[in-house]
């Protein structure tokens, strides 16, 4: 007897209704949108840079403080010309008029030059702050410029981690697929429950929102990866070469070492107490007299012709000092030394801090790079263990809860490498940017 055709249960139904509706296409990605490697991400970002420009700008004043600085050493010389065209009217008594004398024209030209001879050392005081002051400038334009450099790989890792996330994503959607189509064609030939194909269609649904998600955060990656180099819309990025581990150039120790001595964080702070000691010896110099000298050259005439003109000149030098100038020399030395104080304390903090900070970004790198291993392995026997599980449950000696949890495992597996990837790479940058140099 020839066996009746079964109807499709409402299980079957909901699982051709997933299999159909729940199969959201990729968002198109524009034509036009551009893409990025890790250096030219990089060049951009540090062309675009507000932060650039503003240190450069910091930096270019830093300069010219010190150029006026040294300035201060030099003579000052100005040259002034004068005319001037007069007459005037008074009334003479005896005759009761009014007089007027003629107009008369005077021309002169004058020539002049200071110095000051001693300061009492504030001069030089002053010169050695700016070039602590320049030094620090410069010292945090190197820092500003490894911050926007780790920013740009940031965003670019972003960007290609977002890619690979979406990649499992769509793999699991599609291995959801496969796996609701086992469990409908199970339930057809009677070796199959409903409960099989509505948990395959759960596990359908969440993969497609989780496809949905990553695409999500992989928009919201790309424009944050425009916004750095100089785009309005989207970027995307891609790679020259894989990102592996690689032997970093110094051993621990000599990190270390870069790091206490050579970290832009720690030769800012050193520069900054540099000019606050500097300032003390700029304030204590007002205790001692200022000797200066000038010298002047004037010609006086009534006509435009200065050979036939009036000559003129002087020579004279100069003491002043500030017997009481009611506690301002006071003020400013007792603010000068807390100023001082101040930057002797932040620079132990400094190197504290760039200590702990060393420790940090080490104990990242080297636990990103033994999860990259362990996660290799992971994703190895989770491939695997899929594997059997589909076969046992194309044999019926599994349940759909065993191959959908396989599934998951290898998921999850994958995420944590790309997890581990990304992570190591972060922090190689993040120890670049506190040393301040490529490693």
């Amino acid at each position: 007897m020839t066996r009746p055709s079964r109807p499709h249960s409402t299980a079957f139904t909901v699982a051709l209704a997933l299999l159909a509706l729940l199969g959201v296409p990729h968002p198109a990605t524009a034509q036009d949108e551009r893409t990025v490697t890790l250096e030219e991400a990089i060049e951009l970002a540090l062309r675009h840079s507000p932060q650039i420009a503003q240190a450069t700008g910091a930096m270019s004043n830093a300069e010219s403080a010190e150029r006026t600085a040294w300035g201060a050493f030099l003579p000052s010389l100005s040259l002034s010309t004068r005319t001037s065209l007069s007459s005037s009217t008074r009334f003479n008594s005896e005759t009761n008029t009014v007089v007027t004398s003629p107009s008369s024209q005077s021309y002169n030209a004058g020539l002049s030059s200071s110095i000051d001879l001693f300061t009492g050392g504030r001069r030089g005081a002053q010169l050695e702050q700016a070039r602590a002051q320049t030094a620090a400038a410069e010292v945090a334009f190197v820092q500003q410029r490894f911050a926007v450099m780790l920013a740009a790989k940031r965003a670019v890792f972003d960007v290609l981690q977002a890619d690979e996330l979406i990649r499992i994503a769509e793999a699991r959607v599609q291995r959801a697929r496969e796996g609701v189509e086992a469990a409908t064609r199970r339930m057809e030939v009677g070796s199959g429950t409903r409960s099989d194909v509505l948990r395959a269609g759960l596990e359908l649904t969440n993969a497609q929102q989780s496809l949905l998600q990553a695409r999500s955060q992989r928009r919201t990656a790309a424009f944050a990866l425009g916004r750095l180099v100089g785009e309005s819309g989207p970027v995307g990025a891609r790679l020259t070469e894989p990102l592996q581990p690689r032997p970093l150039a110094y051993s621990r120790e000599e990190l270390l070492q870069l790091v206490l001595e050579q970290a832009p964080s720690v030769r800012s702070a050193v520069a900054a107490q540099r000019a606050a000691d500097a300032s003390v010896r700029s304030a204590r110099a007002q205790y001692l007299p200022t000797l200066s000298a000038s010298a002047s050259y004037n010609l006086v005439n009534q006509e435009v012709d200065f050979r036939t003109a009036n000559k003129s000149w002087s020579i004279g030098a100069g003491i002043s000092y500030p017997i009481f100038n009611r506690f301002q020399r006071e003020d400013a030395v007792a603010r000068a030394n807390v100023q001082a104080d101040i930057a002797r304390v932040q620079l132990e903090d400094a190197k504290r801090q760039a200590r702990a900070e060393f420790e940090r970004v080490m104990a990242g790198l080297e636990l990103a790079e033994q999860q990259i291993a362990l996660a290799e392995e992971a994703v190895q026997a989770a491939e695997e263990d899929l594997r059997m599980q589909e076969e046992r449950y194309r044999l019926g000696v599994a349940t759909i809860i065993d191959r959908v949890t396989s599934q998951l495992n290898l998921v999850q597996a994958e995420v944590d490498r790309i997890a581990a990837r990304y992570a190591y790479q972060l922090a190689r940058a993040e120890l670049e940017a506190l040393v301040g140099r490529s490693l």
